[in-house]
C-alpha cells in the first residue's frame, strides 16, 4: 500500500469512529461477526501522551487534537513527560505513566534506541504505543504519526535557492539523535548536493535545541563565512538563537527553519525569518489518538490477512503522514499560540 491509500485509509478510520460513536445498543448489534460492540472507550480507559521539555509550545496544538479525538470517543487523556532535555529522564517519567495502566501511550521519543526496550516491555505488558513526531523504529510500536520530514528538508531547499540562487553558501544546525530533526538535515544536505552543487555547505554544528548554543555556533559560523547566504534549521529553539546572531552581526541571511515558537512568529512577522514549515499539529494528535485507540481496540478490525497466525497487531499502520504548513508573514497570525488555545485548557 502507497503512502496515499496509508493515509486515506487511516482517515477513513478516523471518521468511521466519530460516525460509529454515538450509535446506540440496537445499532452496534447489527454488525459483522467478530466485530466489537462499537468505537467507544470503557468507562475510565485513558490514554497518556508523554513528550520531553513537556513545557515547549509544540505540544500545545498536539494534545489539543489528541483531547478532541478522545473526548469524541469517550476517553480520558494525560498529558506527561519531562521538563528537561534529559534521556534518562523521559524514559523514567515513560515507565512510571505504565505503572498507572493506561490503554495506550502516544510517544515523541527524544532518541530512538533507548527507547526500543521500554517499548517492547510496554507492548509485552498489554499497553499500547503509538510513536508521533520522532520514532523508534525498531521498537514494537504499532503505529507513527508524523510529517514527512524529507518533503519538509526538499520544499526548504528549493525555497533557499528561490530566494538565493543556485550557488552560495549555507550552512544547518542540528540536533543528532532524534529522528526527525536527523532526517530534515540530512535530506536537505543530500538534496543540495545531488541538484545544486553550486550550493556550498560551510557551517554544520550541533546545537541540541538550545538557543544559547545556536547563537555562538551561528556567530562562529559567520565569522568564518561572513558572505553566508541561508540557514536550515531543523527546529525552532536553534532558530532563536541564529536570529540573535545574525542580527548582532548585521549579516544578510535567509533562516529557513522547521516547527514553530511564539518567538520565531514574531520573528517571521519582523522579517527576521523567511519562513517556517510547521508540522500540522492538530492532526498530528488527532490522528495519533486515533491510531492509538485502533491499536488498543484492534479486535474493531477483522482484515483479510494472515494476522491471527503471524500473531501481529491488525490496527498496524506503519506510518501516516500528517501534513505540515508554510509560515510566511501573509499567513503568520493562523498561527498565533495564544489567539488558537482561547477557550481551551491543557487539562
Amino acid at each position: 500500500m502507497n503512502k496515499s491509500a496509508r493515509i486515506a485509509a487511516a482517515l477513513f478510520v478516523a471518521i468511521a469512529a466519530i460516525a460509529t460513536a454515538g450509535c446506540s445498543e440496537a445499532d452496534s448489534d447489527d454488525r459483522s461477526p467478530g466485530i466489537s460492540k462499537d468505537f467507544r472507550c470503557e468507562k475510565g480507559e485513558t490514554y497518556v501522551m508523554n513528550v520531553m521539555v513537556s513545557a515547549h509550545p509544540y505540544w500545545v496544538p498536539v494534545y489539543q487534537g489528541f483531547k478532541q479525538a478522545a473526548e469524541a470517543l469517550g476517553c480520558e487523556t494525560v498529558f506527561s513527560g519531562t521538563p528537561e532535555y534529559e534521556i534518562t529522564k523521559q524514559i523514567a517519567s515513560f515507565q512510571q505513566d505504565l505503572v498507572k495502566k493506561p490503554a495506550g501511550v502516544l510517544l515523541h521519543p527524544m532518541q530512538a534506541d533507548p527507547f526500543i526496550e521500554p517499548i517492547n516491555a510496554a507492548i509485552r505488558d498489554g499497553i499500547e504505543v503509538v510513536t508521533f513526531a520522532a520514532d523508534s523504529p525498531k521498537s514494537m510500536r504499532t503505529s507513527y504519526v508524523t510529517s514527512d520530514n524529507v518533503a519538509e528538508a526538499v520544499f526548504a531547499a528549493e525555497e533557499i535557492v528561490k530566494v538565493v540562487g543556485k550557488t552560495g553558501e549555507y550552512a544547518v544546525l542540528e540536533n543528532p539523535g532524534q529522528s526527525n530533526h536527523d532526517l530534515r538535515v540530512t535530506a536537505l544536505i543530500s538534496y543540495m548536493e545531488q541538484n545544486y552543487p553550486g550550493m556550498k555547505l560551510v557551517g554544520r554544528q550541533a546545537t541540541n535545541q538550545d538557543s544559547t548554543k545556536a547563537a555562538q555556533a551561528t556567530a562562529s559560523i559567520l565569522q568564518a563565512h561572513p558572505n553566508l547566504d541561508a540557514m536550515w534549521i531543523p527546529e525552532a529553539g536553534s532558530a532563536e538563537g541564529a536570529v540573535a546572531a545574525v542580527r548582532e552581526a548585521g549579516a544578510d541571511v535567509v533562516i529557513v527553519h522547521a516547527d514553530i515558537t511564539p518567538a520565531t512568529l514574531d520573528y517571521i512577522k519582523d522579517g527576521s525569518i523567511h519562513m517556517s514549515l510547521n508540522p500540522n499539529q492538530g492532526i498530528q494528535g488527532f490522528m495519533g489518538f486515533i491510531t492509538l485507540f485502533m491499536a488498543v481496540h484492534s479486535d474493531l478490525i477483522d482484515p483479510f490477512n494472515d494476522y491471527k497466525e503471524s500473531g501481529y497487531n491488525p490496527a498496524r499502520v506503519p506510518f501516516i503522514d500528517n501534513g505540515f504548513s508554510v509560515i510566511t508573514k501573509d499567513n503568520a497570525d493562523s498561527f498565533d499560540l495564544d489567539a488558537y488555545m482561547q477557550g481551551r485548557n491543557m487539562d
